[in-house]
Protein backbone atom coordinates (compact mmCIF):
# COMPACT_ATOMS: atom_id res chain seq x y z
CA UNK A 1 0.00 0.00 0.00
CA UNK A 2 1.38 3.44 -1.04
CA UNK A 3 1.32 6.14 1.52
CA UNK A 4 -1.11 8.64 -1.21
CA UNK A 5 -3.52 5.56 -0.76
CA UNK A 6 -7.03 5.30 0.86
CA UNK A 7 -8.49 1.73 1.07
CA UNK A 8 -11.84 1.66 2.28
CA UNK A 9 -14.99 -0.47 2.34
CA UNK A 10 -18.71 -1.08 3.25
CA UNK A 11 -20.38 -3.42 5.17
CA UNK A 12 -21.45 -4.87 8.98
CA UNK A 13 -18.63 -7.89 9.87
CA UNK A 14 -16.44 -5.14 10.72
CA UNK A 15 -13.89 -7.73 12.17
CA UNK A 16 -14.09 -9.55 8.71
CA UNK A 17 -14.04 -6.18 6.39
CA UNK A 18 -10.99 -4.90 9.30
CA UNK A 19 -8.79 -8.49 8.66
CA UNK A 20 -9.60 -8.00 4.82
CA UNK A 21 -8.83 -4.79 4.44
CA UNK A 22 -5.11 -5.26 5.89
CA UNK A 23 -4.74 -8.24 4.00
CA UNK A 24 -5.50 -5.84 0.72
CA UNK A 25 -2.73 -3.44 2.22
CA UNK A 26 -0.15 -5.93 2.83
CA UNK A 27 0.22 -4.41 6.15
CA UNK A 28 2.50 -7.82 7.38
CA UNK A 29 4.89 -6.21 5.27
CA UNK A 30 5.05 -2.41 6.72
CA UNK A 31 6.11 -4.49 9.99
CA UNK A 32 9.80 -4.58 10.55
CA UNK A 33 10.01 -7.89 12.05
CA UNK A 34 8.44 -10.27 14.28
CA UNK A 35 9.94 -9.00 17.56
CA UNK A 36 8.36 -5.58 16.83
CA UNK A 37 6.53 -4.25 19.37
CA UNK A 38 2.76 -3.10 17.74
CA UNK A 39 0.68 -0.43 19.67
CA UNK A 40 -2.26 -0.23 18.77
CA UNK A 41 -4.54 3.03 20.07
CA UNK A 42 -8.20 3.13 19.82
CA UNK A 43 -10.56 6.05 20.45
CA UNK A 44 -11.90 5.65 24.17
CA UNK A 45 -12.52 9.12 25.15
CA UNK A 46 -15.45 7.96 27.58
CA UNK A 47 -17.18 5.35 28.59
CA UNK A 48 -20.08 4.93 26.17
CA UNK A 49 -20.98 2.24 23.91
CA UNK A 50 -19.27 1.94 20.19
CA UNK A 51 -22.69 2.61 18.61
CA UNK A 52 -23.27 5.72 19.99
CA UNK A 53 -21.01 7.52 17.99
CA UNK A 54 -17.57 8.44 20.01
CA UNK A 55 -15.65 5.16 20.53
CA UNK A 56 -13.59 2.97 18.79
CA UNK A 57 -15.70 -0.45 17.82
CA UNK A 58 -13.92 -3.67 19.28
CA UNK A 59 -15.09 -5.37 16.46
CA UNK A 60 -12.31 -3.25 14.67
CA UNK A 61 -9.40 -3.94 16.95
CA UNK A 62 -10.33 -7.79 16.93
CA UNK A 63 -9.81 -7.62 13.17
CA UNK A 64 -6.37 -6.17 13.72
CA UNK A 65 -5.26 -8.46 16.46
CA UNK A 66 -6.54 -11.74 14.47
CA UNK A 67 -4.63 -10.26 11.38
CA UNK A 68 -1.34 -9.76 13.11
CA UNK A 69 -1.64 -13.17 15.25
CA UNK A 70 -2.27 -14.80 11.99
CA UNK A 71 0.95 -13.63 10.88
CA UNK A 72 3.03 -14.32 14.31
CA UNK A 73 3.33 -11.04 15.20
CA UNK A 74 2.67 -10.89 19.10
CA UNK A 75 4.13 -8.36 20.87
CA UNK A 76 1.16 -6.47 21.12
CA UNK A 77 0.15 -4.12 23.56
CA UNK A 78 -3.33 -1.81 23.81
CA UNK A 79 -2.94 1.58 24.65
CA UNK A 80 -5.19 4.60 25.25
CA UNK A 81 -6.41 7.37 27.55
CA UNK A 82 -9.93 8.98 28.22
CA UNK A 83 -10.39 13.06 28.26
CA UNK A 84 -10.44 14.68 31.57
CA UNK A 85 -13.54 13.89 33.68
CA UNK A 86 -14.06 10.62 32.75
CA UNK A 87 -11.51 7.53 34.03
CA UNK A 88 -9.88 5.27 31.46
CA UNK A 89 -10.61 2.42 33.39
CA UNK A 90 -14.30 2.52 33.41
CA UNK A 91 -14.35 2.94 29.38
CA UNK A 92 -11.75 0.00 28.95
CA UNK A 93 -14.43 -1.96 31.04
CA UNK A 94 -17.88 -0.58 29.69
CA UNK A 95 -16.97 -0.47 26.07
CA UNK A 96 -15.52 -4.37 26.11
CA UNK A 97 -11.58 -3.62 26.08
CA UNK A 98 -11.13 -5.60 28.99
CA UNK A 99 -12.92 -8.84 28.05
CA UNK A 100 -11.19 -8.20 24.08
CA UNK A 101 -7.41 -8.16 26.17
CA UNK A 102 -8.10 -11.27 28.19
CA UNK A 103 -9.64 -12.96 25.18
CA UNK A 104 -6.05 -12.56 23.48
CA UNK A 105 -3.64 -12.07 26.74
CA UNK A 106 -2.85 -8.37 25.38
CA UNK A 107 -1.29 -6.21 27.84
CA UNK A 108 -3.50 -2.58 28.13
CA UNK A 109 -2.04 0.47 29.37
CA UNK A 110 -3.50 2.86 30.99
CA UNK A 111 -1.59 6.34 29.72
CA UNK A 112 -3.93 8.36 32.55
CA UNK A 113 -1.77 6.26 35.03
CA UNK A 114 1.57 5.99 33.05
CA UNK A 115 4.57 7.91 33.50
CA UNK A 116 5.65 10.88 31.43
CA UNK A 117 8.75 12.36 29.64
CA UNK A 118 8.95 15.98 27.34
CA UNK A 119 9.99 16.23 24.32
CA UNK A 120 11.03 19.16 22.66
CA UNK A 121 8.96 19.41 19.21
CA UNK A 122 10.29 21.56 16.47
CA UNK A 123 10.73 24.40 19.61
CA UNK A 124 7.80 23.28 21.86
CA UNK A 125 7.93 21.32 24.54
CA UNK A 126 5.45 18.70 25.43
CA UNK A 127 4.76 15.17 27.92
CA UNK A 128 3.95 11.81 26.02
CA UNK A 129 3.48 8.87 28.30
CA UNK A 130 5.98 6.69 28.54
CA UNK A 131 4.23 3.80 26.62
CA UNK A 132 5.21 5.40 23.36
CA UNK A 133 8.70 4.71 23.89
CA UNK A 134 8.07 0.89 23.60
CA UNK A 135 6.60 0.99 20.51
CA UNK A 136 7.80 0.12 17.54
CA UNK A 137 5.40 0.21 14.87
CA UNK A 138 2.19 2.59 15.87
CA UNK A 139 -1.81 1.33 14.68
CA UNK A 140 -4.24 4.35 15.18
CA UNK A 141 -7.53 2.85 15.47
CA UNK A 142 -9.42 6.46 15.71
CA UNK A 143 -12.92 7.27 15.21
CA UNK A 144 -14.21 9.43 12.28
CA UNK A 145 -16.45 12.20 13.97
CA UNK A 146 -16.75 15.71 14.66
CA UNK A 147 -15.62 17.93 17.36
CA UNK A 148 -17.31 20.77 18.94
CA UNK A 149 -13.74 22.98 19.11
CA UNK A 150 -11.72 21.52 16.15
CA UNK A 151 -14.63 20.47 13.94
CA UNK A 152 -13.38 17.30 12.72
CA UNK A 153 -11.11 14.65 14.82
CA UNK A 154 -9.64 11.56 13.22
CA UNK A 155 -6.14 10.17 13.15
CA UNK A 156 -4.26 13.41 14.33
CA UNK A 157 -6.21 14.58 17.19
CA UNK A 158 -6.65 10.91 18.28
CA UNK A 159 -2.31 10.74 19.10
CA UNK A 160 -3.56 13.16 22.47
CA UNK A 161 -4.69 9.77 24.07
CA UNK A 162 -1.39 9.28 24.36
CA UNK A 163 -0.23 12.83 26.26
CA UNK A 164 -1.12 12.85 30.11
CA UNK A 165 -4.16 14.90 31.31
CA UNK A 166 -1.92 17.75 32.79
CA UNK A 167 -0.86 18.18 29.09
CA UNK A 168 -4.29 17.62 27.87
CA UNK A 169 -5.38 21.00 29.64
CA UNK A 170 -1.89 22.46 28.49
CA UNK A 171 -2.81 21.68 25.02
CA UNK A 172 -6.24 23.84 25.34
CA UNK A 173 -4.52 26.62 27.11
CA UNK A 174 -2.25 26.62 23.34
CA UNK A 175 -4.92 26.84 21.24
CA UNK A 176 -5.42 23.10 20.55
CA UNK A 177 -4.59 23.41 17.15
CA UNK A 178 -0.21 24.48 17.31
CA UNK A 179 0.46 21.56 19.62
CA UNK A 180 -1.88 18.55 18.01
CA UNK A 181 0.47 19.60 14.63
CA UNK A 182 3.59 19.27 16.77
CA UNK A 183 2.34 16.22 18.38
CA UNK A 184 2.32 14.51 15.09
CA UNK A 185 6.37 15.23 15.34
CA UNK A 186 6.79 13.07 18.79
CA UNK A 187 4.10 10.47 18.08
CA UNK A 188 4.39 8.64 14.86
CA UNK A 189 1.59 6.99 13.14
CA UNK A 190 2.78 3.76 10.56
CA UNK A 191 -0.66 2.68 9.87
CA UNK A 192 -4.10 3.95 10.11
CA UNK A 193 -7.49 1.73 10.31
CA UNK A 194 -10.21 3.97 10.82
CA UNK A 195 -13.78 3.47 12.02
CA UNK A 196 -15.91 5.32 10.24
CA UNK A 197 -18.55 3.47 11.08
CA UNK A 198 -21.22 5.56 12.83
CA UNK A 199 -19.32 8.68 14.05
CA UNK A 200 -21.23 11.28 15.60
CA UNK A 201 -20.39 14.30 12.88
CA UNK A 202 -20.88 16.96 15.47
CA UNK A 203 -19.87 15.94 19.42
CA UNK A 204 -16.96 14.03 20.22
CA UNK A 205 -18.70 11.82 23.06
CA UNK A 206 -20.87 11.04 20.27
CA UNK A 207 -24.73 10.80 20.90
CA UNK A 208 -25.80 11.54 17.29
CA UNK A 209 -24.32 8.54 15.16
CA UNK A 210 -24.75 9.24 11.64
CA UNK A 211 -24.54 5.20 10.33
CA UNK A 212 -21.92 4.59 7.12
CA UNK A 213 -20.86 1.25 7.99
CA UNK A 214 -17.32 1.86 6.47
CA UNK A 215 -13.94 1.23 7.39
CA UNK A 216 -10.78 2.69 6.24
CA UNK A 217 -7.31 2.13 6.11
CA UNK A 218 -4.12 4.70 5.14
CA UNK A 219 -0.72 5.52 6.13
CA UNK A 220 -0.56 8.88 5.89
CA UNK A 221 -1.90 10.89 8.89
CA UNK A 222 -2.36 14.19 7.20
CA UNK A 223 -3.69 13.11 4.14
CA UNK A 224 -5.88 11.08 5.73
CA UNK A 225 -6.84 14.46 7.83
CA UNK A 226 -7.53 16.08 4.97
CA UNK A 227 -9.74 14.13 3.00
CA UNK A 228 -12.13 14.08 6.45
CA UNK A 229 -12.80 17.63 6.33
CA UNK A 230 -13.08 17.29 2.50
CA UNK A 231 -15.67 14.57 3.67
CA UNK A 232 -17.14 16.79 6.43
CA UNK A 233 -17.42 19.99 4.38
CA UNK A 234 -14.42 21.64 5.90
CA UNK A 235 -11.46 23.27 4.67
CA UNK A 236 -7.97 22.66 5.95
CA UNK A 237 -8.01 26.49 7.36
CA UNK A 238 -11.11 25.51 9.56
CA UNK A 239 -9.14 22.48 11.03
CA UNK A 240 -5.81 24.40 11.63
CA UNK A 241 -3.85 21.71 13.00
CA UNK A 242 -3.59 19.75 9.87
CA UNK A 243 -1.67 22.55 8.34
CA UNK A 244 0.74 22.41 11.41
CA UNK A 245 1.19 19.06 10.66
CA UNK A 246 2.06 19.38 6.99
CA UNK A 247 4.40 22.01 7.30
CA UNK A 248 6.29 19.92 10.13
CA UNK A 249 6.83 17.20 7.20
CA UNK A 250 4.90 14.58 8.54
CA UNK A 251 2.29 14.18 5.72
CA UNK A 252 1.26 15.66 2.72
CA UNK A 253 -2.01 17.40 2.41
CA UNK A 254 -2.51 17.28 -1.70
CA UNK A 255 -5.74 15.50 -2.19
CA UNK A 256 -5.08 15.71 -6.15
CA UNK A 257 -2.16 13.31 -5.29
CA UNK A 258 -4.61 11.16 -3.03
CA UNK A 259 -6.59 7.54 -4.54
CA UNK A 260 -9.13 6.65 -2.80
CA UNK A 261 -10.12 2.92 -4.01
CA UNK A 262 -13.02 1.41 -2.49
CA UNK A 263 -13.46 -2.91 -2.15
CA UNK A 264 -16.26 -5.10 -2.90
CA UNK A 265 -17.09 -8.16 -0.69
CA UNK A 266 -14.67 -10.08 -2.55
CA UNK A 267 -11.79 -6.94 -1.54
CA UNK A 268 -11.80 -6.08 -6.01
CA UNK A 269 -11.60 -2.06 -6.43
CA UNK A 270 -15.16 -1.10 -7.40
CA UNK A 271 -14.32 2.51 -7.48
CA UNK A 272 -11.03 4.74 -7.72
CA UNK A 273 -11.22 8.16 -7.25
CA UNK A 274 -8.92 11.20 -6.57
CA UNK A 275 -8.99 12.45 -2.84
CA UNK A 276 -10.70 16.23 -4.50
CA UNK A 277 -12.95 14.93 -6.02
CA UNK A 278 -16.82 14.25 -4.55
CA UNK A 279 -17.33 10.64 -2.91
CA UNK A 280 -19.48 8.83 -4.52
CA UNK A 281 -21.10 6.98 -1.58
CA UNK A 282 -21.10 9.81 1.05
CA UNK A 283 -22.40 12.81 -0.48
CA UNK A 284 -24.85 13.33 2.44
CA UNK A 285 -22.36 13.55 5.53
CA UNK A 286 -22.59 17.65 6.74
CA UNK A 287 -20.95 17.88 9.94
CA UNK A 288 -21.47 20.74 12.68
CA UNK A 289 -24.84 21.90 12.06
CA UNK A 290 -25.89 21.48 16.13
CA UNK A 291 -22.78 23.00 16.62
CA UNK A 292 -23.61 25.80 14.86
CA UNK A 293 -27.12 26.37 16.24
CA UNK A 294 -26.27 26.79 20.12
CA UNK A 295 -21.86 28.24 20.05
CA UNK A 296 -23.21 31.91 19.56
CA UNK A 297 -24.02 31.54 23.44
CA UNK A 298 -20.69 30.46 24.80
CA UNK A 299 -18.07 33.12 25.94
CA UNK A 300 -15.06 30.16 25.40
CA UNK A 301 -12.14 31.22 26.70
CA UNK A 302 -9.58 27.96 26.69
CA UNK A 303 -11.97 25.53 27.64
CA UNK A 304 -11.53 21.85 27.67
CA UNK A 305 -12.70 19.78 25.19
CA UNK A 306 -14.99 17.19 27.77
CA UNK A 307 -16.35 20.83 29.48
CA UNK A 308 -17.50 22.53 26.05
CA UNK A 309 -18.72 18.92 25.07
CA UNK A 310 -20.83 18.60 27.65
CA UNK A 311 -22.27 22.47 27.42
CA UNK A 312 -23.15 22.01 23.64
CA UNK A 313 -25.49 19.35 23.89
CA UNK A 314 -27.35 20.77 26.75
CA UNK A 315 -27.94 23.97 24.95
CA UNK A 316 -28.94 22.04 21.96
CA UNK A 317 -31.64 20.62 24.10
CA UNK A 318 -32.62 23.40 25.47
CA UNK A 319 -32.87 24.51 21.53
CA UNK A 320 -34.87 21.64 20.96
CA UNK A 321 -37.28 22.43 23.52
CA UNK A 322 -37.57 26.13 22.93
CA UNK A 323 -36.09 27.20 26.09
CA UNK A 324 -32.81 28.17 24.44
CA UNK A 325 -33.81 31.69 23.29
CA UNK A 326 -35.64 32.46 27.08
CA UNK A 327 -32.49 31.59 28.89
CA UNK A 328 -30.80 33.74 26.28
CA UNK A 329 -32.49 36.68 27.27
CA UNK A 330 -32.88 36.47 30.88
CA UNK A 331 -28.68 36.58 30.25
CA UNK A 332 -29.29 39.54 28.54
CA UNK A 333 -31.22 41.01 31.11
CA UNK A 334 -28.08 40.06 33.55
CA UNK A 335 -24.96 40.53 31.50
CA UNK A 336 -23.45 39.64 27.98
CA UNK A 337 -25.77 36.98 26.91
CA UNK A 338 -23.37 34.50 27.19
CA UNK A 339 -22.43 31.42 29.09
CA UNK A 340 -18.53 31.39 30.45
CA UNK A 341 -16.85 28.41 30.03
CA UNK A 342 -13.14 27.80 29.96
CA UNK A 343 -9.75 28.48 31.75
CA UNK A 344 -9.26 31.45 31.10
CA UNK A 345 -11.95 32.88 33.19
CA UNK A 346 -10.15 31.41 36.35
CA UNK A 347 -10.08 34.33 39.05
CA UNK A 348 -12.70 35.75 36.76
CA UNK A 349 -16.59 37.14 37.94
CA UNK A 350 -19.33 37.15 36.03
CA UNK A 351 -23.40 36.08 35.84
CA UNK A 352 -23.09 32.23 34.94
CA UNK A 353 -20.09 29.63 34.17
CA UNK A 354 -19.48 26.73 33.56
CA UNK A 355 -17.06 24.50 35.29
CA UNK A 356 -14.86 25.05 38.74
CA UNK A 357 -12.86 27.48 36.70
CA UNK A 358 -15.94 29.70 37.10
CA UNK A 359 -16.88 29.33 40.25
CA UNK A 360 -16.28 32.82 41.18
CA UNK A 361 -18.96 33.76 38.80
CA UNK A 362 -22.58 34.33 40.23
CA UNK A 363 -24.16 31.52 39.16
CA UNK A 364 -22.21 28.24 37.71
CA UNK A 365 -22.13 24.69 37.52
CA UNK A 366 -19.50 22.79 39.51
CA UNK A 367 -17.48 20.17 38.01
CA UNK A 368 -14.31 19.70 35.95
CA UNK A 369 -16.10 18.68 33.96
CA UNK A 370 -20.07 18.92 34.80
CA UNK A 371 -21.60 16.39 33.33
CA UNK A 372 -23.88 17.30 30.33
CA UNK A 373 -27.19 16.37 32.78
CA UNK A 374 -25.90 18.50 35.66
CA UNK A 375 -25.84 21.54 33.01
CA UNK A 376 -28.76 20.72 31.58
CA UNK A 377 -30.61 20.50 34.63
CA UNK A 378 -29.09 24.30 36.53
CA UNK A 379 -29.91 26.29 32.95
CA UNK A 380 -33.24 25.13 33.23
CA UNK A 381 -33.54 25.85 36.77
CA UNK A 382 -32.36 28.92 35.98
CA UNK A 383 -34.44 29.47 33.04
CA UNK A 384 -37.59 29.03 35.30
CA UNK A 385 -36.48 30.48 37.85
Amino acid sequence: MKKNEIIKRYGIDYTKITEDLLEYSDLKNLIPDKNTCIGIKPNLVCPTPADYGATTHTEVVEGIIKYLLGYDFKNIIITEGSWIGDKTSEAYEYCGYRTLCEKYNLEFVDTQKDTTHTENLAGLDLKICDVVKRIDFMINVPVLKGHCQTNITCALKNMKGLIPNSEKRHFHTMGLHKPIGHLSLGIKQDFIVVDHICGDLDFEEGGNPVKTDCIMVARDAVLLDSYVCKLLGYTLDDVPYIKYASKLGCGSTDLDNLLVNVLNEENAIIKSFKGSEEDPYEKALKAGEKLLEVSYAVNDYDSCSACYGNLVPALYRLKEEGKLNMLLNKLNEKGNGKIAIGQGHRGSTGHFGIGNCCRAFEHHVSGCPPKEEEIYNKLLKYIEN
